[in-house]
């Protein structure tokens, strides 16, 4: 869908703040400028840092982005109006906002009057006085404030009046923008139209619908309504796209939903919808292209395994599986995918599993450089293998690489490397330290010479793994830079007590790719190393044909 300028939309990071309140996600100084910078390429306006004096550590990013600052984004302090009976000039707090030497501040107040008088324990007056008197006096001192007003969908239900006095009293004071927050998650689409609606009419802004990207960073104050959801009731990202068709012209959200119990809207699924479906302009097309690698690379730095079926990047969102599906996407993409996987950057996938059919099967090998008809007469028979195993444990759809060499075998274009002639694990148990020691001695033939080897390792996977890579090393260099990335095992069959079938997945990488290798046997050693073997040897395959396609 093309975007129409007049309908610009300013989008407002807090993955850095808000984000970062998520439980199990931690950042260091070094993490949070690796984000920023990568959000800032990503073409984000407002790239909220933190809360500075709040703790040391988002001080000294504040102080570290000014001698490295960002391209084009504005990086923005956080921080609460001053306390109450105080003076703005005389809160600590405040000073510490200005000392991060930003265009810029977010601050947020009190919208719902449980909370001026349960939490804040002050009257309703003071806090009116609270946020008049913290924006004029950032204001006085030369910055340009966005206003978040905490809990205000709940607080407007339960007393309109004075949630719209709050507001009233921060436009009044100078704030540029005014951010409804649906802090606690719970408010449901319907209302959020409705309400902001109400406020549109009540404030009646005429600049509200109108302007552009250089009149807000003018030196003209406009005041515009933006919103900030939370996804308790999982309708983050429903009400914010509720709220922008509205009237708001400010999105806030996080990169992948990070955020405080539910998480945040979820700006890798609102940009898209927002620029993509309903015309918005956001950030540039060759920015939304990177979306993808924006969110899989934040999820990296803050050490979480990325979500497979996030909408739009997930490695999942363009995967297809059965057979029928298969078959139309390989007709028309449109037949079963609401966009181009490309315009995010993302890619297809089509997913080998029993439910396959032969569409799955050439379509996963154009994949691996393999040009293969349906009347080839292999074809059919490597689906038929392929169920065959699947019957036996194997899981192809999360082992793609030890599809593609059954597809080499079956074809009898399997590159010989090396031959595995054997092994041997002999583990320790140390009641000194809780550790097992484990000692691998590894058998392999390359090029006609009988190759024997030991190693160590934490594990007994971890020694074959080690005794394997320094029997092949001298002979593939290259293996030297492959590494062990995750290792899964399931038991199939637990009922048959430790006789059960076991299935190892193991995912190896070289720096640049990843690919995960399978194996299946009663013996867990035995199924390990199958899968520790394979993903060896398709690495030496991608580093000796990655320009190379079969033609077959």
């Amino acid at each position: 869908m093309t975007t129409n300028p007049s309908l610009q939309l300013w989008l407002y990071d807090t993955t850095l703040r808000d984000g970062t309140q998520r439980e199990g996600l931690s950042v260091s100084i070094e993490d949070k400028l690796r984000i920023a910078h990568k959000l800032d390429q990503l073409g984000i306006p407002f790239i909220e840092g933190g809360w500075p004096g709040a703790n040391p550590k988002d001080v000294q990013f504040f102080w570290q982005l000014q001698e490295n600052p960002l391209k084009q984004a504005e990086v923005v302090p956080f921080c609460s109006t001053r306390r109450p009976h105080t003076k703005a000039a005389d809160e600590p707090m405040l000073q510490a906002i200005l000392a991060a030497g930003t265009r810029w501040v977010t601050i947020f107040g009190k919208s719902w009057d449980l909370h001026v008088t349960a939490g804040l324990k002050t009257s309703l007056e003071e806090n009116l006085a609270m946020i008049s008197d913290t924006i004029e006096y950032l204001r006085s001192q030369g910055r340009r404030v966005i206003y978040d007003a905490e809990h205000w969908f709940d607080g407007y239900k339960q007393n309109p009046d004075y949630a719209l006095q709050t507001l009233t009293a921060a436009m009044t004071s100078g704030a540029e923008w005014l951010v409804l927050c649906d802090t606690n998650g719970g408010t449901l689409p319907h209302e959020v139209t409705q309400i902001v609606k109400d406020l549109v009419t009540e404030i009646g802004n005429r600049e509200l619908l109108t302007g552009n990207r250089e009149e807000i960073f003018s030196q003209s104050p406009i005041t515009k309504i933006g919103i900030h959801t939370h996804n308790d009731s999982e309708m983050a990202v429903a009400n914010a796209l509720a709220a922008v068709m509205a009237g708001a012209k400010m999105v806030q959200g996080t990169i992948n939903g990070y955020g405080e119990r539910c998480g945040n809207a979820n700006l890798c699924s609102l940009i898209p919808n927002l620029q993509l479906k309903l015309g918005y302009s956001c950030i540039g097309e060759h920015q939304l292209n990177q979306l993808t690698e924006a969110s899989r690379f934040v999820s990296e730095v803050v050490n979480l395994a990325p979500d497979e079926h996030a909408p739009f990047v997930g490695r999942s969102a363009f995967a297809h599986k059965g057979g029928i599906h298969v078959s139309a996407v390989e007709r028309n993409p449109l037949t079963y995918e609401h966009i181009q996987p490309e315009l995010v950057g993302n890619q297809r996938r089509i997913v080998i599993s029993e439910q396959s059919g032969l569409s799955n099967v050439l379509a996963q090998a154009r994949t691996c450089g393999i040009e293969l008809d349906k009347d080839h007469p292999q074809a059919r028979q490597i689906l038929q293998r392929m169920k065959e195993l699947e019957a036996e444990g194997y899981q192809f759809e999360a082992a793609e690489a030890s599809f593609a060499l059954l597809m080499y075998e079956a074809l009898k274009c399997r590159q010989q490397f090396f031959e595995v002639q054997g092994f041997q694990v002999h583990c320790d148990l140390v009641e000194v330290k809780p550790t097992t020691n484990s000692l691998a001695t590894v058998k392999v033939a390359v090029n006609g010479k009988n190759i024997l080897e030991a190693a160590e390792g934490n594990g007994p996977v971890a020694a074959l793994d080690a005794a394997l890579r320094k029997a092949l090393v001298n002979f593939y260099p290259q293996i030297a830079d492959f590494e062990l990335t995750d290792y899964k095992v399931r038991i199939l069959n637990g009922n048959t007590g430790t006789a059960a079938k076991t299935r190892a997945l193991v995912e190896s990488g070289n720096g640049q790719q990843r690919w995960t290798t399978i194996g299946v046997s009663t013996n867990i050693l035995e199924a390990s190393y199958q899968a520790v073997v394979e993903g060896l040897e398709y690495g030496l395959l991608l580093h000796f044909q990655a320009e190379k396609a079969l033609k077959v």
